[in-house]
């Protein structure tokens, strides 16, 4: 019978914007699952050294790499550095994104905000993917989770949403485009987040806090961990099956 668990065990997984919040917890979770992990970084190397140090004390391989997802260069690298470091990739994340929420993107304009996004969640994205798709193409197997966002799917009224809708609803048209040209040797899914309590969530208001758990389902935020949860399933044999599909962790709001 083929292996259908959620064991990563001697898989090589690489996770992008694995320094903090969401990123951070899939490379642990991977990790904890078995699988040697690489992360990549672009500013904040002390956080990249807690998840490199918490993914060893597991017992299992680790490396990171500073990454620009506004540089075609950097990007480029990436699947070299990890033939080298690693000698494959079984699932390449692309969790990495910029952040127009908080800190001084957030007094960007909104055509500033839109241009940001466009180049780093969506071209990043798709040039990420694409270098992905040539390491796997020649390994003969691989999967690629991509980010997206819940709410794509129903709208939700302001201008970041605006921006996010469009960017994210990218990600996501294009990740299915990519699912049905690279299979079947490559898996393609998606992973799209609601509320979870990351850094932006961690600062609004306790009136919208509160306003969002009460218009979910399940009652809560959610967690970086409970993202990770779904990229381990996605990432393991017990999603061999699926490709092209969307994992909405929300809690039920968007369903």
């Amino acid at each position: 019978m083929p292996d259908r668990s959620l064991s990563l065990a001697g898989q090589v997984t690489l996770v992008t914007g694995g320094s903090s919040g969401i990123g951070q917890a899939i490379a642990l979770a991977c990790a904890r699952s078995g699988a040697d992990v690489a992360i990549t970084y672009r500013a904040n190397r002390a956080g990249a050294d807690d998840t490199i140090n918490a993914i060893t004390a597991l017992g299992r391989r680790s490396a990171a790499r500073t990454l620009d997802l506004t540089s075609e260069a950097d990007i480029r690298a990436l699947a070299p550095w990890m033939r080298d470091t690693f000698g494959h990739v079984d699932t390449w994340i692309n969790n990495a994104g910029a952040d127009i929420l908080t800190g001084k993107t957030a007094t960007l304009t909104p055509l500033q905000r839109l241009d940001l996004l466009l180049t780093v969640d969506l071209r990043g994205t798709i040039l990420a993917s694409w270098e992905a798709v040539t390491l796997m193409q020649a390994q003969g197997r691989g999967s690629i989770i991509n980010m997206s966002w819940d709410h794509v799917v129903t709208g939700m009224g302001g201008t970041n949403p605006q921006l996010f809708a469009a960017v994210k609803g990218g990600v996501l048209a294009f990740s299915k485009s990519l699912a049905r040209s690279v299979a079947p040797a490559v898996r393609v899914n998606v992973i799209a987040p609601g509320w979870i309590e990351t850094s932006f969530g961690e600062g609004v208001d306790e009136t919208v806090r509160r306003s969002v758990a009460d218009s979910t389902p399940l009652k809560r935020w959610g967690t970086p961990d409970d993202v990770a949860g779904a990229a381990v399933y996605l990432a393991s044999p017990a999603a061999d099956f699926l490709t092209g599909q969307t994992i909405m962790v929300g809690g039920g709001l968007v369903m």
